[in-house]
């Protein structure tokens, strides 16, 4: 099996004012001949590390089983920067979604052979990532078309913002939540219940007129148990 490359690079973003660290998969069949799809990944380090996500794209792009991808994480730098980025009340949420939307996104359209085209971008997060991957597709669902959403943190925020919008024909939902994350221990050593807001999240999106693809795996908040999943969600969405 051909093995992709994964290039750290820095970014300079000016809606965040600071430098981003990005990893950027590129598969071994990558030719500026061919048109690519793209996926972002919040929580970027551990979709790469925990997630093994690389190695996952090699085998589904050598197996025929999903189109030409590059993935692209872009990793947090704290615990803090995370929370501030990732859910809606942070100080620097709005910035972080307009930098993978305005900045980041063309970026990639310059220098990788892409399609240029919403329906060929995706953005997957797990937790507060998958927060932040949800509402920065229902912000720009010309931009991104797909989330793939592994246990979010759902609150009313999130709640509000999707009960907002107005364009759930453009927007392709992949939505996962273990029915053991009832009792979360959070960053901030709290327990949280994930599981019934999540729920919720699930009959708004129908309500909203929305097809998600939801499921309530066997399991907890880890990535024992998001890892294993991301087979079936790259296939669903770019298979």
């Amino acid at each position: 099996m051909d093995q992709g490359t994964v290039k750290d690079f820095t970014f300079y973003s000016n809606a965040l004012q600071e430098e981003m660290e990005l990893l950027i998969y590129i598969p071994a069949n990558y030719t500026p001949l061919n048109k690519y799809n793209i996926l972002i990944a919040s929580d970027g380090k551990d979709y790469f590390q925990l997630g093994g996500i690389s190695r996952l794209a090699d085998k589904l792009i050598d197996d025929y089983e999903i189109e030409n991808i590059i993935i692209v994480g872009v990793p947090y730098k704290s615990v803090e920067d995370r929370r501030r980025k990732y859910i809606p009340t942070g100080d620097q949420h709005d910035g972080y979604l307009r930098f993978l939307a305005h900045e980041l996104v063309p970026y990639l359209d310059q220098e990788y052979s892409t399609y240029q085209l919403g329906s060929t971008r995706g953005l997957i997060g797990d937790s507060m990532a998958a927060t932040a991957s949800l509402l920065a597709t229902l912000k720009y669902p010309s931009i991104f078309s797909k989330a793939i959403l592994q246990s979010p943190y759902v609150d009313e925020y999130v709640l509000k913002a999707v009960q907002e919008t107005h364009n759930m024909n453009a927007v392709s939902i992949y939505h996962i939540v273990g029915k053991g994350e009832d009792k979360v221990l959070t960053t901030d050593k709290k327990i949280k219940d994930f599981l019934t807001p999540n729920r919720k999240l699930h009959d708004l999106l129908i309500a909203k007129g929305y097809n998600p693809f939801y499921e309530e795996f066997n399991g907890n908040h880890t990535w024992k148990y998001w890892k294993p999943d991301l087979r079936r969600a790259l296939i669903e969405n770019f298979g």
